[in-house]
Parts: structure tokens; sequence; C-alpha cells
């Protein structure tokens, strides 16, 4: 069994996230990893706002959960802009509480993946590593709209 904590950005705190379960429960965009594994969500909690100050503290609450994995919403890539602290996250979560971190949830809406491709938001390298668990087929990213 592995367990899951998701961290979403708090600009959407309202979201009743039933993209991300749905995603979870398909085994969908970020989730896509666990095809063959069970999942459980041990925690699910804002960022606390820019920048982001409850990413110092929620996940070792997860990981009392027994968290192994905490994944960043995809709302922190779609949003513009996009979070400009994922990388800090990347880094801080493993290096304080040893578990593992994956950017995204669910896929990427297609209304989201429109706008940021007219923008040039995901160009390079470091955006397509970011994206890459939630970057779906049209179809797909459709279905997330």
């Amino acid at each position: 069994m592995k367990k899951i904590g998701i961290i979403i950005c708090h600009r959407y705190h309202t979201c009743a996230g039933g993209k991300c379960l749905r995603a979870m429960r398909n085994r969908e965009g970020g989730f896509s990893l666990y095809k063959n594994d069970e999942i459980e969500l041990v925690g699910i909690t804002t960022c606390g706002g820019c920048p982001g100050g409850n990413v110092e503290y929620a996940p070792a609450e997860m990981k009392k959960n027994g968290a192994e994995v905490i994944h960043l919403a995809t709302g922190l890539v779609v949003g513009y802009p996009p979070c400009p602290r994922i990388e800090s996250f990347c880094n801080f979560i493993p290096a304080k509480y040893g578990l593992e971190v994956v950017i995204g949830t669910h896929p990427i809406p297609q209304n989201y993946f429109t706008t940021h491709e007219k923008l040039g938001t995901w160009k390079g390298n470091a955006w397509k590593e970011r994206i890459k668990h939630v970057l779906a087929d049209e179809p797909l990213r459709l279905a997330y709209d």
C-alpha cells in the first residue's frame, strides 16, 4: 500500500478535490505511477499561501500518518502564474522529511493546456520534466476540463 499526501496551491483552497480524487481512483495523471499499487490518501492541505509556509510543517503530519510520497497538486503548475516555489518545495520536502515528491495529481485540463501553450509557459526542459506526469493526451485533458 502506497500512502500519499497532497499539497494544493492555496489560491484553490475552496477546491473540493474532485479532479484529484478522480485521478487517484482512475490512476491517471500523477497517480498513473501507481497503476499496480493500492494507494491511500493520508493527508491533504494547502501550501498555506505564498510563500508556502505550510510546506514547512504539513509533511510532518502526513509522514506521521504514513505518507511516503507527497504530490504537489496540478494547480501549482496550471494556475497563472505557476507556483514560483515548486523547485524549492521539491528540494525541501525530501531533505527535511525524507519523502518523495511528485509534481501533479490530475491530468492538465485542456483549457489550461491551451492557455499555457499560447503563453509559452511550459517551454524548456525544466518545465517538461515538471509536467511529465500530468501532460496527458487531448481526450484525457478534455475529460478534466
